[in-house]
């Protein structure tokens, strides 16, 4: 869900402002859901897509377009957001999807924003996606082709259902059922950092040998936040392996405190000599 184009990532910035704009008046318990059936139809549809995508034609005729189709079947604020969407420049059709999908887990964001547990949401998809790397017949089961959708979907509610937040359950359900291409671990990871945007946060993987107390994690919380102009949120992974120390994940850039990363170094340096 990497948008590359630079029309469509300004594009993508005028949806993200609209669905600002709707968030404020939507019955958030429905808008992500009603966004998600309009990316489900997109994506089957694949005439439909380069028709609402199509750059020579008149972004009036694609917004009636879509009233046509999604009128009575989804939502106001949806569909009005969807027509907002089409009306807009994409360099390429898969790219106006990623969007659709991009504004659809931004909205089950901000139902739990809404509800008070947006760091619930961001916490439980961390989680469960180290539980699906660690259980290698769990991601069988939910990844693989081996279950139909039906039982894939009887396994998540068995799994999640009353457990977790709504949003949570409706995103996980959304990956199980179409990853469009991606691991339901990197599919998990994609939908957990579009959360953190919704605080404006940056999401810190820390891999250390053993728990960090609360004090802790507030401490380095704090000295991450001042080194990078951002709130930034730690996901803890208890990881034997580093030995001592910790290894921390920002984006693309790795701070490699541990013993272990240490050893590592003098090994290159020996082998480079």
């Amino acid at each position: 869900m990497t948008i590359t184009g630079a029309v469509s990532r300004a594009s993508l910035a005028e949806a993200k402002d609209r669905l600002e704009a709707v968030i404020t008046s939507a019955d958030l318990a429905g808008l992500g859901g009603d966004l998600f059936a309009v990316l489900h139809l997109i994506d089957r549809e694949h005439g439909l897509r380069r028709a609402v995508s199509d750059p020579a034609r008149d972004g009036a005729d694609k917004a009636q377009l879509v009233q046509i189709l999604l009128e009575g079947k989804v939502s106001p604020a949806a569909l009005g957001l969807v027509a907002d969407v089409v009306r807009l420049r994409w360099s390429k059709p898969s790219e106006l999807a990623d969007a659709v999908e991009t504004l659809a887990v931004t909205a089950e964001a901000a139902r739990a924003e809404a509800d008070g547990r947006i760091d619930d949401l961001e916490d439980e998809l961390f989680r469960f996606g180290r539980v699906v790397e660690g259980e290698v017949a769990l991601r069988s089961a939910l990844a693989g082709p081996g279950l139909p959708d039906d039982r894939k979907l009887g396994l998540v509610n068995a799994l999640l259902e009353g457990k977790v937040t709504p949003a949570t359950l409706t995103l996980v359900t959304e990956l199980v059922l179409r990853p469009r291409g991606r691991s339901l671990e990197g599919g998990l990871a994609e939908y957990g950092k579009l959360v953190a945007q919704r605080r404006q946060r940056l999401v810190a993987l820390v891999r250390t040998p053993v728990e960090l107390s609360a004090q802790q994690r507030t401490r380095l919380a704090a000295v991450l936040a001042a080194a990078y102009g951002h709130e930034v949120h730690l996901n803890i992974e208890i990881d034997p392996s580093t030995i001592g120390g910790l290894s921390i994940e920002i984006g693309d850039e790795i701070i490699d405190g541990t013993i272990a990363g240490r050893l590592d170094d003098v090994r290159r340096r020996l082998g480079a000599g």
